[in-house]
Order: structure tokens, then sequence, then C-alpha cells
């Protein structure tokens, strides 16, 4: 069964890998849209990830068993993907990726609760599952690095054959029937209301504004590395943009050491940090002796994820009541891949498109700007958040 999970988290996440991360290049260099309308297309995920709970609770708890659910959200993706390879204007384009992200998006909460359903101790055996998703992450970026075809449409035809045989691979996986069934759905179960009344308490009201804040900079690794990458000369830039990915899984395995160490507090901003190294090692990195400054603003994707969202989580289990600790998480994660990163999209974007010039662009103010932006939440939130001493254990239990 864990190794049927396994695969399920593999292709999973290897249909996002395929072609979120070189859409931007496609775009720019080939079909040559403008920064804000490259920024819309990296923010229509974020949409979906703001829409999403709605699908979730409404669809696998209450209506039909989760994994036919996937595999019909999954095979429609596979056809969307392939009609959006094929345009080549910016408002068709938009909308059938919006479409898309609005069926992928659901998935990612639908594999993790499929997963828990079927395994029998979740803190313990759930995160040697997800791992295989940032496995299928890394592998499908080597091979489209590898392929050559970061500038054109393939990726997204690569992602449309994956979601293919993820929708008929669904459907092999254990009946998974929904278990409110005989429940009444109501608005509240789709949004988590209630944990908003947390946000009362100082401190995770200064988490929340941090979390969404530091989605807005994020956005310009996401939507523009590959481009920028691309347009400097690096070659195979989706194969090395896995080293962020791989240093992911390396970064994992100190969080424990350095939890005992520095708290949540200095962990979660040495991870802000991160991101203010990453954006100037960037802005001053380039091809030849400086190639190292541009390999380890990839490799700095570890600790910025790690110890920023993942330590979060360890954060938000802590701090919330029981009872409303899924909630919380969701609320976080629709400030964040929803909210912060839909914002992240435009400011990008827009950003991009003030340093436009006739070679490409000019990346050293793009990347000192989302530096400065980084670099101001870090110091928003050293200043007012306050945390409480915390238990080894109790960060080691999540982490397990």
């Amino acid at each position: 069964m864990k190794w049927r999970l396994r695969l399920m988290m593999l292709f999973e996440y290897a249909i996002w890998g395929a072609w979120y991360v070189t859409v931007g290049t496609w775009l720019g260099k080939t079909l040559h849209f403008t920064g804000q309308e490259i920024g819309a297309v990296a923010g229509t995920t974020a949409i979906g990830a703001m829409i999403s709970p709605l699908f979730v609770g409404l669809l696998a708890d209450r209506l039909f068993d989760t994994r036919r659910v996937l595999a019909i959200l999954h095979l429609l993706g596979a056809a969307l993907l392939a009609v959006a390879a094929t345009q080549s204007a910016f408002p068709m384009l938009y909308t059938v990726l919006l479409i898309y992200s609005l069926c992928y998006m659901p998935t990612l909460a639908l594999t993790t609760s499929l997963a828990m359903r079927h395994i029998n101790d979740p803190g313990e055996e759930f995160g040697a599952i997800r791992v295989f998703g940032t496995i299928g992450w890394i592998v499908v970026g080597l091979i489209v690095g590898a392929w050559g075809v970061e500038a054109t449409a393939s990726p997204l035809y690569l992602a449309a054959a994956l979601s293919l045989v993820m929708a008929g691979y669904c459907l092999t996986l254990p009946a998974t029937p929904p278990l409110a069934r005989h429940q009444r759905f109501e608005l509240r179960h789709a949004f988590p209301f209630e944990s908003i009344t947390l946000l009362r308490n100082r401190s995770m009201a200064v988490f929340a504004l941090a979390s969404f804040l530091i989605c807005i900079p994020l956005q310009f690794y996401y939507a523009f590395t590959n481009l920028f990458l691309n347009e400097i000369g690096v070659v195979n830039a989706a194969g090395k943009m896995t080293g962020g990915q791989m240093s992911e899984l390396f970064c994992m395995l100190l969080i424990p050491w350095f939890f005992r160490h520095l708290g949540v507090k200095y962990m979660l901003a040495v991870g802000m940090l991160a991101w203010v190294l990453r954006y100037v090692m960037f802005a001053f990195g380039a091809p030849g002796e400086l190639v190292w400054m541009l390999w380890a603003g990839i490799v700095l994707h570890g600790i910025c994820f790690d110890f920023f969202f993942v330590v979060g989580q360890i954060y938000i289990d802590r701090e919330a009541p029981p009872a409303l600790r899924a909630a919380t998480q969701g609320l976080i994660t629709f400030l964040t891949y929803g909210l912060g990163m839909f914002v992240g999209s435009w400011v990008s974007g827009t950003v991009v498109d003030a340093h436009t010039t006739a070679a490409g662009h000019d990346w050293r103010p793009i990347w000192l700007m989302a530096g400065a932006c980084a670099a101001f939440v870090l110091v928003l939130f050293v200043l007012l958040f306050k945390d409480r001493k915390s238990t080894v254990g109790s960060a080691a239990t999540v982490i397990n």
C-alpha cells in the first residue's frame, strides 16, 4: 500500500513540475508575453489554491469516492494541458490554464487526504510517502532540462501525458468513500472561518501576515527564475533548478537539530533571510566565474522552503487547539499559496515589465527588488513576533 501511495505522489508532483518551472521561458522567449502576462499565468495556480477547499469539502468529503474525483480531475487536466500547448495568444492561454488550475490544485489536498486514510500512523508514515512528490518534481525537471525544450510547449505536452497516466492510476487505488456523505454541507465546512479567531493572538497574527507577505517575493522565483537563467546563457537551466528540490530533501533532515538550537522564531527568520540572500546571489551572479552565486541561490531553496513553510506547519500544530489545527493549516495555505502567490504574480510581473530591455531584461534591479521585499518582511517579523519556549518533543513528533 505504501509504495502505491508513493507512486501516486510521484505522479502528482511530476505533473506540476513538468510545466510550471519552464512555462515562463516559453511565454517570454517564444511567445513574447509581457512580464505581467507571465506573472498572471503563474498566478493561475494561486487562484486554484484559493478555491480548491470548496472542491475538497464538497466533492470528496460528501459526494464521491476520492479516487474517482482524482481520476476525473486529472483526465480533464490532461485535455486542458494539451489544449494550452496549442495556444499562442494570452487571453485564451490564460483562460485554459486557469480552468486547468481549478482542476489540478484540489488534487494536492485530495492525494494527501487519500494517503492519510490508508496508513496507520500519518505522523510516522506520511513523510516517507510525501517525499516521493519532491522526487517526482526532481526527475521531471532533469528530463525537461536534458531534453532542451524549455522554450517550447513540449513541457505542457509532457505534463498532459503524465496527467493522463495519473488519471488511470488513480482508479487502481483503494476505495476511499466520502466520510461525511450523510451530513449537510455548509459553507463553514469549506472555509476555515473558526480558525480566524486565533489571529487575535499577536504572534499568530504576525506569523499569518509574514506568511502572506513572504509569498509575494517568492513568486519572483517561481515565475521568472527559469527565464532569467536562460536569458543569461545558463545551459540546462531546468535541470540545474532541481538542485533546489534536492537541497529541500537534505534540509528536511536538519530541521530537528536546528529546532532544538534555534526554536521557532529564529528558524522562521533564517528561512526569510535565505530568501534575501538568494535574490542577492541572483542579482550579482553570472555564468563563468560567478556561476557559484547562481548555484547558491538555487540551493538556498531548501532553507527558504523548509525553514519557513515546514517549521510554520510545526508552529501551527503546536499553537492551534486540536479541533482547529486542520482549519488553521488551511487558512495559512489560503494566505500563502493562494492570496500571497496571487498578489506576488501581479507584483513580480509589474517589476519585470518595468525592467524590460531590447535584449531581454535588466535582471539585477528585479532581483534586488525581490530581495528588498523579503528583507522588509524579515525585519517586520523579527521585531513583532514573540514565541514561547518550545519543547523538542513537539517538533520531533510533527517532523517524523
